[in-house]
């Protein structure tokens, strides 16, 4: 058994023009897929063979072992990444959208924020809107492979700030990348699902 490389939940050009399908395809299906590839590559014929992509993470971050850490911290922040965007511009709703007034004052005053740091974070990473045990909001953010997959934060929505996830499209312009994407394409159906699941979305197997 191995990891799986998933399809993208809908087709390269459905984001077209915030993200073009030349981008989809080279950060999912060349970046993503050499992620699953490496990991794959690393546990075949050890005790993780058969082992969910998040034990995968939390055993090779637990053991220091940094490279299977970051192609398997990779291969889950995609899976997640590609699920965290909509053709559809939704809005959030229910008990996500109190809990975003709650913590933000507003849906507007959110984005800003995760726009904010996303612009502002240093080098490779990942920005996160997350949802701490007691459903409290807050923008976290991870350098490199650092991933909220294994924590007490439960992912509810996340942004690549890679270069290669907005480069092709954006040079070197990230601020707006995560102001085009975060006001016309985020997934708040798959946000809102994370919140009140309340526990971390599993890889598909």
């Amino acid at each position: 058994m191995s990891i799986k490389f998933p399809d993208l939940p809908y087709a390269a050009d459905a984001l077209s023009p915030a993200l073009s399908a030349e981008t989809l395809n080279t950060h999912h299906g060349k970046h993503h897929k050499a992620y699953v590839d490496k990991t794959n590559a690393a546990i075949a014929g050890t005790d993780l063979d058969n082992a969910a992509l998040e034990t995968i993470i939390a055993h090779a971050d637990k053991k220091g072992d940094q490279g299977l850490f970051n192609n398997s911290a990779q291969s889950w922040n995609h899976g997640f990444y590609w699920h965290c965007m909509s053709p559809q511009n939704t809005a959030p709703s229910g008990e996500l959208a109190k809990a975003i007034d709650a913590a933000f004052g507003s849906h507007d005053a959110m984005l800003e924020k995760l726009q904010a740091a996303g612009a502002g974070h240093f080098a490779s990473g990942w920005v996160w809107l997350a949802a701490d045990k007691d459903g409290k909001l807050s923008i976290e953010e991870t350098h490199d492979a650092g991933t909220l997959a294994i924590g007490d934060k439960n992912p509810v929505l996340t942004l690549d700030v890679w270069e290669h996830a907005y480069y092709l499209d954006y040079k070197n312009v990230r601020p707006d990348y995560l102001k085009k994407v975060s006001t016309e394409h985020m997934n708040w159906d798959f946000a809102d699902e994370n919140y009140q699941r309340g526990s971390t979305w599993s890889y598909p197997g």
